[in-house]
């Protein structure tokens, strides 16, 4: 056999166990940074709860503790969503991620708008909340249409992140309203 035809040999388990490295690190990019966008969200929440403590809540608010909860297991589904359209490389995705990138920038947005500019701004903070909080539903839709094409699990795990976002915002929407 000639020196170059060994080199030519494919290498599944080498090419197998690289690529399998490669899904992993990808997937703990993925929820590395949502867990970021996480935690830094948290903070404005964190620093500036007290208000909120003592303001008036809809009477459909559920204790605080199932919101933490709650968002750790849609920041996982999100990054589970993004990971499998980026497994995808043979179809375009810049259009997707952009979005997906805007959709997590709108979720470090929220809380700082909501929590952290409620002290000094009062209601007009919880007003512009609302219209944040609308247009963060809407482009998690738009996550959902332009993820959904190109891996439909990618899109059914973005849809209740949407609906999450829908019930925030009657929250958002009664808190305006009555503080």
């Amino acid at each position: 056999m000639p020196a170059n035809a060994e080199r030519s040999l494919p290498r599944p388990a080498l090419t197998a166990g690289r690529s399998w490295l490669r899904q992993a690190a990808a997937l703990t990019g993925f929820l590395a940074a949502s867990w970021i966008v996480s935690l830094l969200g948290s903070l404005p929440i964190r620093l500036n709860a007290a208000w909120y403590a003592l303001a008036d809540k809809a009477p459909w608010t559920p204790p605080g503790w199932i919101f933490g909860s709650v968002w750790f297991v849609l920041y996982a589904a999100l990054a589970v969503a993004a990971w499998l359209v980026w497994r995808q490389r043979r179809l375009p995705r810049r259009a997707p991620f952009t979005v997906y990138g805007a959709l997590l920038l709108l979720n470090l947005a929220w809380p700082l708008m909501f929590f952290g500019l409620y002290p000094t701004m009062g209601t007009a903070a919880l007003w512009l909340a609302l219209v944040l909080i609308g247009t963060h539903a809407v482009v998690a839709t738009l996550t959902v249409l332009f993820f959904g094409p190109i891996s439909r699990t990618a899109g059914l795990l973005m849809l209740p992140y949407v609906s999450w976002l829908v019930f925030s915002a009657s929250l958002n929407l009664y808190a305006a309203m009555n503080n």
